[in-house]
C-alpha cells in the first residue's frame, strides 16, 4: 500500500475546511460562554425578575403610605384615632380605664 505524500494533508481545500471548522467553534464558545452569551443574558433575565419583584413589593408599601397620608389628611378623625392608639391620648371629659389581666 503506498503511504500518502505530506503534501495531501494539507492541501488547500483541507486547510480552508479546518479554518471553517476552527472559525465556527470560536463562535460557538463566544455564543455559550463569551460577554453576551446565553449564560449572561439568563443571568442577567433571573436579575431584572429579582429587582422588578422587590420594585413591586416597594410600590405596594408606598401606596399604602399614601393611602394613609391621604386618610390623615382629609379626615380629622383618622389623626384622633391615631393619638389614642400610638400616644395613649386621652380627652378632658373621658375617665381612662386600665384592666390588667391575672
Amino acid at each position: 500500500m503506498a503511504e500518502p505524500s505530506p503534501s495531501a494533508f494539507f492541501s488547500p481545500i483541507k486547510l480552508i475546511w479546518a479554518f471553517i471548522i476552527v472559525l465556527v467553534l470560536l463562535l460557538q464558545v463566544r455564543l455559550w460562554i463569551g460577554e453576551g452569551s446565553f449564560a449572561q443574558v439568563w443571568a442577567l433575565e433571573q436579575a431584572i425578575a429579582e429587582q422588578q419583584q422587590g420594585n413591586d413589593t416597594l410600590a405596594t408599601r408606598n401606596e399604602r403610605l399614601y393611602a394613609e397620608v391621604r386618610n390623615l389628611r382629609n379626615e380629622q378623625g383618622a389623626v384622633e384615632e391615631r393619638a389614642r392608639i400610638d400616644l395613649g391620648l386621652i380627652r378632658n371629659d373621658e375617665t381612662f380605664f386600665l384592666v390588667v389581666d391575672q
